[in-house]
């Protein structure tokens, strides 16, 4: 029986019907193992002082033999601390079910579908949509893990003012390598990739434009830049070990109809009214600020009547919960969307929006200098091959997404506890190091063996730790946090390499080594499971 439920229990016992109970892991050794402030959370309901709740509580958990001692502190926090069999017996069943243990279905056989990177095709991809990425794919592997089905989705914007200025750009350096004039578009993009494609383009189709019009050939050239560019962007999540479920194209919403399907139904439910010539969403009264045009007095369509559209059409294919991962700059677009959402009669909560920052590139404290291929940016695929994938990857998980984040090349290629995850993959690869030289030693580990004879304050320290991931985990889960487990995994490392800087885990005593190894293998297990939500590889050596 877990913690949560004893306390549940308890206040069943009392006659209260429980709510969820919150459980956190006090900052400071003195205040506890774990702690709740259930007592809190319950005084406004039963009308009593927190305290008064909390003693209640306490009378029926001083009786449980998993607790060494119950303390109320503070305005009514319960304060408990763990028996050592209670701990040891707790390392036995992860070691026992190391799944069972890690994993916990949460889901309730909920659908989610997260949507993220989604970058425009007309660049490479820079350092926020890696680390949009990073987060994304880390969120989705978190939800599959506590037995969600999730789909991953990448929406491509393919339609539209910026892939007529990539069309365009690409015509332009083709004219340029021709020797023929053209006027470069002044919100054009100007890194040198669009030269490598228009290099491209004139290998394989020659000087066949060379005469024409941008507007006689503006297609082949958007297609050619769309393809290109998307192509390149699949190759450099590849490389991030980032996948996608699936691609949906904003141009086929139009060519597929569905589009005009969903206008259609908004219009008959007075969801869209005419005005000015131009179609209107009456997001106003769904919480946004103003109304919105759908389509303009032209008859051309508002980037909006995609985005609705798209939104509609994720709510036909099932899904009961909606995220949506998104720059920082999309944070005014918000509003619009959930107006979107409710307009459709779905709840609030349907829709998630989760911002991620951009990130500070610096070299030994400095900013680093624009890309040159880029123009602009520097790209995910210039850091990933300086410093690698994983490396890249974990350190965009060390901060929550809305967070502003500095990223120093330098210090990411140290071999040392300054380097996160380095300190974190060293920390598995001495295990197996720890094993291999058992094995030397004819020790041969089939299981869980003598565990009651880990004693050491610093042994007790990490089974606790352990004891506290399906605890990190379900507050990752609930909160849609995956940099939670790089904390945790940060911290498990610490207390690993601090407790083998001072205690062999191999000697004479056969014993005391087989617990010892359990422990290890304990930490191994948890640090690949955390390993591989974040998309991070767990190294045998390094």
């Amino acid at each position: 029986m877990d913690v949560r439920a004893y306390i549940r229990e308890a206040l069943k016992e009392m006659g209260v019907e429980p709510p969820f109970v919150e459980l956190e892991v006090p900052k400071h050794e003195k205040h506890g193992d774990i702690s709740t402030p259930v007592a809190m959370t319950l005084a406004r309901t039963l009308r009593r002082p927190p305290r008064e709740i909390a003693q209640d509580i306490k009378k029926h958990l001083d009786s449980v033999d998993a607790f060494d001692s119950v303390e109320i502190a503070g305005p009514g926090f319960i304060n408990i601390r763990f028996r050592k069999q209670f701990i040891i017996d707790t390392l036995k069943a992860l070691l026992k079910d190391p799944e069972g243990f890690l994993r916990k279905d949460l889901s309730s056989g909920q659908k989610i579908q997260v949507e993220f990177v989604s970058a425009n095709p007309t660049g490479p991809l820079h350092l926020g949509h890696g680390r949009g990425a990073a987060f994304g794919a880390a969120l989705s592997n978190l939800l599959e893990r506590a037995g969600y089905q999730v789909e991953r989705e990448f929406y491509i914007n393919d339609a539209g003012r910026q892939v007529d200025l990539l069309g365009e750009s690409i015509f332009a350096r083709y004219k340029e390598l021709l020797n023929t004039e053209y006027p470069f578009p002044e919100d054009g993009y100007r890194g040198d990739y669009i030269k490598e494609l228009a290099r491209e383009l004139l290998d394989t189709e020659g000087d066949k434009y060379k005469d024409k019009d941008y507007a006689d050939c503006a297609d082949s050239f958007k297609t050619f830049g769309i393809q290109r560019m998307l192509k390149q962007i699949k190759e450099d999540l590849e490389a991030f070990s980032v996948v996608f479920d699936r691609w949906q194209s904003e141009k086929a919403l139009y060519d597929e109809g569905l589009v005009k399907r969903c206008l259609d139904e908004l219009k008959q439910k007075d969801k869209l009214y005419e005005k000015d010539g131009a179609l209107w969403f009456r997001a106003s009264e769904y919480g946004d600020d103003k109304d919105r045009v759908v389509i303009k007095s032209d008859g051309s369509p508002t980037y909006f009547a995609s985005d609705i559209a798209y939104h509609w059409y994720k709510l036909q294919r099932g899904f009961d919960e909606l995220i949506n991962v998104w720059g920082a700059d999309h944070h005014g677009y918000i509003p619009r969307i959930k107006a979107v959402i409710r307009a459709m009669d779905q709840p609030d909560d349907k829709l998630r929006v989760i911002l991620v920052q951009m990130v500070n590139l610096l070299r030994d404290g400095k900013p680093v200098q624009m890309s040159k291929r880029a123009g602009e940016f520097i790209t995910l695929k210039e850091v990933m091959e300086e410093v690698g994938a994983d490396t890249t990857k974990f350190i965009f998980l060390t901060r929550r997404p809305d967070s502003h984040l500095d990223f120093d090349i330098e210090v990411a290629k140290r071999e040392s506890s300054e380097n996160p995850v380095y300190y974190v993959q060293y920390a598995y690869a001495r295990i197996n190091s720890i094993f291999r030289k058992a094995r030397e030693r004819g020790i041969s580990f089939e299981g869980p063996a003598f565990v009651d004879r880990l004693t050491q304050e610093e042994e007790l320290s990490i089974v606790k730790k352990l004891m506290f991931y399906p605890l990190m985990f379900e507050g990752a889960v609930r909160e849609r946090e995956p940099h939670r487990v790089t904390f945790y995994l940060q911290e498990l490392a610490r207390l690993f390499h601090s407790y083998y800087n001072r205690h062999r885990v191999v000697s004479d005593d056969k014993e005391l080594s087989q617990a010892r190894l359990s422990l290890c293998s304990a930490v191994m297990r948890v640090i690949n499971e955390g390993l591989s939500i974040l998309g991070v590889t767990a190294p045998e050596r390094m």
